[in-house]
């Protein structure tokens, strides 16, 4: 019993540092693309959320976390509304590569999360997987379709989809050998973090279509 409430306070934690980092993401998009205020909030939004509303609406869990967690969405609100102002006093030029690294950051720990969740409800391990994948990537596809640009999981020649996948793989390859749930999230959260990181640094590319 201790376990389980470890592991589900963990997960909880773990949701609300990728929402912060997806909100960051799409907050410095909006800021990019000159949106106003509701603009910035709604696709500030949509990053932080859209990817863990789909993992709920497919794994049928309610409430929505967002709505369990109503104060999530006033914490949404207030980073909007101090980055915003913090972002015109400095005059601080968002750019795409800033927003790169929250976005990492989201990807990994909403991959961990994804893939978790769908473990817990002994799905399959490649189910689980893809879970993990959705729930990193559709919210920023949201953020850059909001935003009229081709969304960074489908553009961006550097593994992004990949990373998710892959920490989603050692996450479930940790389960299946008996590391404790709440290690082994941290551990996969851990690799597509930074697997993006890395490749970021370096610029490593896949094949591109010529």
């Amino acid at each position: 019993m201790a376990n389980t409430h470890l592991l589900s306070w963990l997960l909880l934690l773990v949701e609300g540092f990728a929402t912060l980092a997806f909100a960051l993401s799409g907050l410095l998009q909006a800021a990019r693309k000159q949106l106003d205020a509701v603009g910035v909030c709604v696709v500030a939004g949509l990053a932080a959320f859209g990817g863990g509303t789909l993992r709920d609406v497919l794994l049928d869990r309610r409430p929505f976390v967002w709505v369990a967690h109503p104060e999530w969405l006033w914490g949404l609100l207030l980073l909007c509304v101090l980055a915003m102002a913090f972002l015109r006093v400095r005059h601080f030029a968002p750019t795409e590569q800033a927003m790169q690294w929250p976005d990492a950051l989201g990807l990994g720990l909403f991959t961990a999360t994804g893939t978790q969740l769908a473990l817990a409800q002994d799905l399959p391990a490649l189910v689980a997987v893809l879970m993990g994948v959705i729930t990193a990537t559709f919210g920023g596809v949201l953020r850059d379709i909001v935003c009229n640009e081709i969304p960074t999981a489908l553009r961006d020649h550097r593994p992004y989809a990949v990373c998710a996948f892959v920490g989603s793989w050692v996450l479930v390859l940790c389960t299946h050998y008996g590391v404790a749930a709440e290690i082994a999230l941290l551990v996969g959260a851990g690799t597509a973090a930074g697997l993006r990181t890395l490749a970021l640094l370096t610029d490593f590319t896949l094949p591109r279509w010529s």
